[in-house]
């Protein structure tokens, strides 16, 4: 019970007090199906609409709040990310200045689009939440309200009911009174007991009165205020949501201009890595091997004249020194042949000259092509006819092969700039 004190005084605690058991003592009257209660369908569909809106409301409010938290963490890991970039970009780097530019601007963005959300949408949707506590209140009264006038329409009415009643009951204990009285009296006592029930019944009914015109009073208010609050959500649904969409295209336009400045900053220091690499790069080139250019061209072969041709061309001082020449080759070939020999280590067919070692690979683009392997010994062949040899290329066998098979059927061409001689 609540205390006594500045501005409550017993009577008015006392009323209070009975106001409540009265309340309480027609709510289990009408629960018990002992009177009858006032029902408003339409009214109570209203509330319902109310309390709806009003949950969705804190929610769409909570939600907002926890999304305004979310930007506040995004923020901070976006400018801790920044400035870490930042403190490690170094001064003779591309771009640095640029850099330092674009982490003010990405933090000032983030500021300003929590700022946006906040005075925009967050502000405009707490004053739509603002009336909810005072309507639901009233609603709470009207409630109560309609309750007292329950009351009072069955007090009145149990009144109605039993006033024929009493005035009988008072006619007959009049006529008694009347009979003992002396008769100056009799008037005066029928008088007094007819004003005692005309007074209570006009109380009654005057107390009705007053606890319908305070219900009607306030429901009437709510059925026209809760109609317009519950339009009203649409417009402000319309506005918190769209306000915040441009606030958010407004905010990722801008942003993706600065990941673009970001990135070609990224890119430029890139190729300045590349370049500074190839320049080191130059440096020592000399020392480093050299892959070697593409074999030779091998021209188309060229026609040998037929025996009668040549016995037509043939000179006799040719001839000799034709022959001193063959003579000069073969002596020449013998002591290439013999020095292989001695490198190989056994018999090697007629017409090698010398053994080479491939420093790098070669596939092969033609059936008369010799495959070649880094590593690979290669026997080095004397053409049949010099005039088929293209300047550029030796023909050979793999010695793994001839040591095996002693078969130089497998013979072909290969370049000698992919070969080094051993």
């Amino acid at each position: 019970m609540a205390e006594i004190g500045k501005g409550v005084t017993a009577g008015k605690l006392a009323i209070s007090v009975q106001k409540r058991l009265t309340r309480a003592q027609e709510k289990v009257m009408q629960k018990l199906g002992k009177a009858d209660e006032t029902r408003d369908v339409a009214f109570e569909e209203m509330v319902a609409n109310f309390n709806k809106q009003m949950t969705e409301g804190g929610k769409l409010q909570k939600d907002l709040k926890a999304y305004l938290v979310a930007v506040k963490t995004m923020h901070d890991a976006s400018r801790r990310l920044q400035d870490c970039l930042a403190d490690m970009y170094e001064p003779e780097w591309f771009g640095k200045e640029e850099m330092d530019a674009l982490t003010e601007d990405t933090d000032t963005l983030w500021l300003d689009y929590h700022q946006n959300i906040t005075d925009k949408s967050l502000t405009s949707l707490d004053s739509y939440l603002t009336q909810f506590p005072d309507i639901k209140a009233r609603i709470a009264k009207r409630d109560r309200k309609m309750v007292d006038f329950d009351s009072a329409r069955h007090h009145f009415s149990s009144l109605q009911k039993g006033k024929k009643k009493d005035e009988a009951k008072i006619a007959k204990q009049a006529a008694l009174l009347e009979m003992a009285a002396p008769s100056w009296a009799q008037g005066l006592i029928s008088a007094h007991q007819v004003a005692q029930t005309n007074l209570s019944f006009n109380q009654a009914e005057e107390e009705l009165g007053r606890a319908q015109k305070i219900f009607e009073e306030l429901n009437v208010e709510l059925q026209d205020e809760l109609p317009s609050l519950w339009d009203n959500r649409v417009g402000v649904y319309v506005n918190t949501f769209q306000g915040l969409a441009g606030h958010q295209e407004k905010f990722h336009g801008e942003m993706s201009k600065l990941s673009q400045n970001l990135n070609d900053i990224m890119t430029k220091l890139e190729e300045q890595r590349e370049q500074n690499e190839e320049t080191n790069h130059s440096e020592s080139a000399s020392s480093a091997p050299k892959r070697p250019g593409p074999p030779p061209s091998r021209p188309p072969p060229r026609p040998v004249p037929s025996p009668d041709q040549r016995e037509q061309r043939e000179d006799p001082v040719e001839d000799e020194a034709s022959v001193a020449d063959v003579n000069t080759d073969s002596s020449t070939t013998t002591t290439q042949q013999s020095e292989v020999t001695n490198g190989s280590g056994g018999d090697l067919p007629p017409g090698f000259l010398y053994k080479v070692k491939a420093v790098h690979e070669y596939a092969a683009t033609d059936g008369d092509e010799l495959e070649l392997k880094i590593g690979d010994d290669v026997l080095v062949l004397a053409f049949d006819n010099p005039d088929e040899q293209d300047d550029g290329w030796l023909l050979g066998v793999q010695e793994s092969h001839w040591v095996q098979k002693k078969d130089i059927s497998v013979k072909g061409v290969f370049p000698e700039n992919f070969t080094q001689k051993v």
